[in-house]
Formats: structure tokens, C-alpha cells, sequence
């Protein structure tokens, strides 16, 4: 929702009046172009693991690993369960993984090793990550050409159809049931990712162009 356009107290400090303009106008254009900025952000946040490996490839390790640790905090970062660049194979399981130091290594160790010349380097998000962002990014992009024409999903197809998949996935994964692959953890991360927007993006576009007589709407 964007601010209303408040003339500032006659009585109020330049400095903090020229602060709380530049402040209105902000969310105010971010209000506006709303769309453009999610899907830039998204963008970003699913391109750069990828700018990673290609940086680790080149040998610029410095900014690689910068952007590893970044996203270390936000994803598990297991190699097992993430793409490589540059190697031998774009997916890697326990066996094919180097033995010494990372495939017999306890869990917060696998998820600091980045790669080597024979295995490539790896995505600095997981294969579930990758296909949650990139398909949110995508289905943005999407609604941006069809949005007038595109409903919010209903939330219990929203439930059923793409959160589901990825929760039984993910808790049977973790508590010893069974065994993901890499191609089950795609699919179920790039439906979520789909669902989500498809169920959040109209219901934010309704409540933008309904918004105050006064306050910026576009997208």
C-alpha cells in the first residue's frame, strides 16, 4: 500500500521533513512498480548462485565465496543436493562425491564444500531453491502479460496441488522415510513456486488498484 501524501507540519526540521519526503515518494514508487520489483528481486536472488560457480570458474574465489557464505545462511547448501557447473556431471549423489573430507563428512562440513576442478562447482542454492525462485521469477513474468487475465487460485487447489507435493517430499526426506532425487525436489519446488505467486499476485494486484482515491496504483 503506498503512503498518502501528506504535506509536512510547518513546524517540522527541514532535515527531517526533506527524510520523510524522500521516504513517501519510495514507497510510493515501489507501490507503483510493485511487479517490476518483486520480479526483479527474485531475479537476482536466483541469478546470483548461479554468477557463483562462474566466478569460482574464472578464479575470481573472493566474490564467490562471498556470495556462498551469503546464501549459506538462508540454504542448506548440500552438494548432494545441489547443481554443479563445470564439471563432470550437473548433479552428484554420496558415491560420486569426493570421499575423503565431503562424502564420509558429518552434515555441516558437506554444506561448506563448493566444488573442485574434476566436479565442477556447485549452485550456492539447492536444486529445491533453484526451482522455487526461478519458477516465481518465471510466473511473474507471466502474470506482468496476463495479469488481467489470470484469477487467484483457489487456496485449497493451492494446498492440495502445490504445497503438498514439496511438504511430503521434504518431511519423508528428513525423517528417514524415503529418499528425494534431484528431479522429484525440481518439480515440487518449481509447483510451489508457481502456486505461490499464482495464489498471492492477483489478491496484491486487487488491493493495489483498490486502493485510496489519491495514492499510486500501476504496476
Amino acid at each position: 500500500m503506498t503512503l498518502p501524501d501528506h504535506s509536512s507540519p510547518p513546524d517540522m526540521p527541514p532535515l527531517l521533513a526533506a527524510f520523510v519526503n524522500v521516504v513517501e515518494r519510495s514507497v510510493n514508487g515501489v507501490s507503483r512498480h510493485w511487479l517490476g520489483v518483486a520480479n526483479l528481486l527474485f531475479l537476482l536472488y536466483v541469478g546470483l548462485p548461479f554468477l557463483a560457480p562462474v566466478l569460482m570458474h574464472v578464479g575470481a574465489e573472493t566474490p564467490a565465496r562471498i556470495i556462498y557464505l551469503v546464501y549459506r545462511q538462508a540454504c542448506h547448501q548440500l552438494p548432494e543436493r545441489s547443481y554443479f557447473l563445470f564439471g563432470d556431471s550437473p548433479i552428484y549423489s554420496l558415491d560420486t562425491l569426493p570421499q575423503d573430507g565431503v562424502a564420509n563428512a558429518g552434515l555441516f562440513v558437506r554444506r561448506t564444500y563448493i566444488g573442485d576442478a574434476e566436479h565442477g562447482y556447485k549452485v550456492a542454492i539447492c536444486e529445491r531453491d533453484v526451482a522455487i525462485y526461478g519458477a516465481m521469477f518465471l510466473m511473474g513474468l507471466l502474470f506482468a502479460l496476463r495479469r488481467q487475465r489470470m484469477k487467484a487460485l483457489n487456496w485449497r487447489l493451492y494446498l492440495l496441488f502445490f504445497v503438498l507435493p514439496m511438504a511430503v517430499d521434504g518431511l519423508t526426506q528428513l525423517v528417514g522415510l524415503r529418499s528425494s532425487d534431484w528431479l522429484l525436489r525440481t518439480i515440487t519446488g518449481a509447483l510451489f513456486g508457481i502456486g505461490t505467486v499464482w495464489f498471492v499476485y492477483p489478491y496484491l494486484a486487487q488491493t493495489l488498484r483498490n486502493a485510496p482515491p489519491g495514492n499510486h496504483r500501476s504496476a
